[in-house]
């Protein structure tokens, strides 16, 4: 595992990304890591992801308390639905929630993304399964994301965004990033008169390859 400093800075680097890409607005959006088997870093509440600071990252418990020395930084209430991520997925290193303005508008429509546009998108995710509204702040979405963390690596958060999860931190940003390229895709091919989605035949050699299920 990374050392903890370098873990800080990389978190900083990819809000920044994800600021400049529009992915959030003001000081949307969540960033975490899991240090080791009960520690977690993550980004801190009320702190742009575009301007953050290593120092102003929280270190919490799989619970969500505060560890270490109080800096007057704390983590967001929305840092439940990543500890429910970690908690039923010991694999999983890192966490990426995000409100892409694309990805966003379809889970404000209440539309998974599911279409078989390309093979990228079977390859990387399969789908992007729609989770039930959860009210903010709340055990509601942590409950409501449960049920799709086994078998997928990305879904969308009716009303709210999207969350994404990997090995590590950058895999996870990859898979937001992808998640909003299909949903851009989606909706401009929609604008064309409809996208021309892959073959039975063609899903069936893809999934044969992957090893996911249809």
């Amino acid at each position: 595992m990374q050392k903890e400093r370098e873990l800080r800075e990389q978190i900083c680097e990819i809000g920044r990304r994800m600021y400049d890409r529009r992915m959030v607005a003001a000081n949307d959006g969540n960033i975490s890591v899991r240090l080791s088997e009960e520690e977690i870093l993550c980004t801190p509440t009320g702190v742009s992801k575009g301007f953050m600071k290593p120092e102003q990252l929280c270190l919490v418990d799989l619970s969500g308390n505060l560890l270490g020395e109080d800096r007057g930084f704390y983590p967001s209430s929305e840092v439940k639905m990543h500890l429910r991520v970690y908690q039923k997925r010991p694999d999983i290193k890192a966490v990426v929630h995000a409100h892409p303005i694309f990805a966003t508008s379809f889970a404000v429509m209440g539309q998974a993304l599911e279409r078989p546009i390309m093979p990228e998108v079977i390859v990387n995710f399969g789908r992007i399964p729609l989770s039930p509204y959860g009210t903010p702040s709340t055990a509601e979405i942590p409950d409501a994301i449960e049920p799709y963390l086994a078998e997928y690596e990305a879904i969308l958060l009716e009303h709210h965004g999207a969350l994404t999860w990997a090995k590590d931190l950058l895999s996870a940003y990859m898979k937001m990033e992808s998640v909003e390229f299909y949903a851009e895709l989606l909706y401009r091919t929609t604008q064309l008169g409809g996208p021309r989605e892959l073959s039975a035949e063609q899903l069936k050699r893809l999934y044969e390859i992957t090893g996911r299920r249809p």
